[in-house]
């Protein structure tokens, strides 16, 4: 049996970002179907362990590209490699990660082929895969497909589709295959952490803050801080810290919307929308956060919303599943007091 379903591991640090294996996942599906198998692909250094996995989550067939140049992801050296290893694929799933992202396209330009971002879900059509994925900020769907080039390129909504359970007992080949040396122009200086907290693409539960975090007028900021822009920013911090309450109290995420992260309320890393992060939690709490499209565009296919605002007719009650319409310094502190009880925290 042929394999001709790729999908791609992502990993950082050791560790597999837990995406790839909603790849994995997938690319099992789609060969049951089409009577085809699973091969994975990973690429690092002293990365056996992450090949073995694979195996584990549903993969038939590991190629494993470890060298020390793939130590640190650098695109040239994993497009280069992915793109000849591809080569013979039908299909290639790639989960959608800040790597992934640039990863997909280099690839689809070196074998001259199309690719299908962010998508939530399949069907086949002959031999051809139809995807679905969202346009114009999430409020239409559309099928896409690549009828004539090879292989089909597919990058997947994280959390859009279900991760397997991992079999101890299944078994598969692990071929290490050489890695593609060009020319090199990235390099890797060194890493910094981001804000420490739950990663916002893999969290179950999300809690964002917008620019209504600031508008508190019952705080009064400190004598010392007297520019009108550091005293919003001051009020936003405690408004946040609120936030920040309720997310650590659910073991959630926090977010933020672009609004207040463009009024530098917080780092751009935990902004949530179509320019930052498109996120699918099963829960997602807004408060604050009236409803642009562009922040909708990053949320929409959450499995459940909560909204907190002070205007009644903000447009992200118009999503939400359920609606708080009062102050949130009033229901978020309240909230959370609540939850703790029940928690036992």
């Amino acid at each position: 049996m042929a394999n001709k379903i790729f999908a791609y591991i992502d990993h950082f640090g050791g560790q597999v970002l837990p995406a790839s294996w909603e790849a994995v996942g997938v690319a099992r599906s789609l060969a049951d179907q089409l009577g085809s198998g699973v091969t994975a692909v990973v690429l690092g250094h002293e990365v056996e362990g992450i090949a073995n996995q694979s195996i584990e989550y549903g993969a038939d067939q590991v190629l494993l590209g470890d060298d020390p140049e793939l130590k640190d992801y650098r695109p040239e050296l994993f497009a280069g490699t992915l793109s000849h290893l591809a080569a013979e694929a039908e299909v290639l799933i790639l989960p959608t990660t800040s790597r992934t992202r640039e990863l997909a396209g280099m690839v689809a330009v070196d074998l001259e082929t199309g690719m299908a971002p962010d998508v939530i879900s399949f069907e086949i059509d002959g031999d051809a895969i139809l995807a679905t994925r969202p346009i114009y900020a999430g409020k239409l769907l559309t099928k896409v497909v690549c009828r004539e080039k090879r292989p089909q390129i597919i990058t997947l909504r994280t959390r859009a589709f279900p991760k397997p359970e991992p079999e101890s007992d299944r078994s598969g080949e692990v071929v290490r295959v050489e890695v593609v040396i060009g020319e090199v122009v990235t390099e890797v200086t060194g890493y910094k952490p981001s804000e420490a907290g739950v990663s916002l693409t893999d969290a179950a539960i999300i809690v964002s803050g917008g620019r209504g975090v600031s508008n508190n007028p019952k705080l009064t900021p400190p004598n010392e801080i007297t520019d009108e822009k550091e005293q919003e920013i001051w009020r936003a911090q405690q408004g946040f810290a609120l936030v920040r309450d309720l997310a650590e109290t659910l073991g959630a995420a926090m977010g933020a919307s672009r609004a207040a992260v463009d009024a530098g309320y917080i780092p751009y890393a935990l902004q949530v929308g179509q320019t930052g992060k498109v996120v699918s939690p099963d829960l997602y709490v807004a408060c604050g956060i009236s409803g642009a499209i562009q922040h909708l565009a990053g949320m929409r296919t959450s499995k459940m919303i909560v909204a907190i605002n002070r205007d009644s007719e903000a447009p992200i009650f118009k999503l939400a599943r359920f609606g708080v319409a009062g102050d949130l310094f009033d229901i978020v502190p309240a909230l959370t007091r609540a939850l703790k009880e029940r928690l036992g925290k």
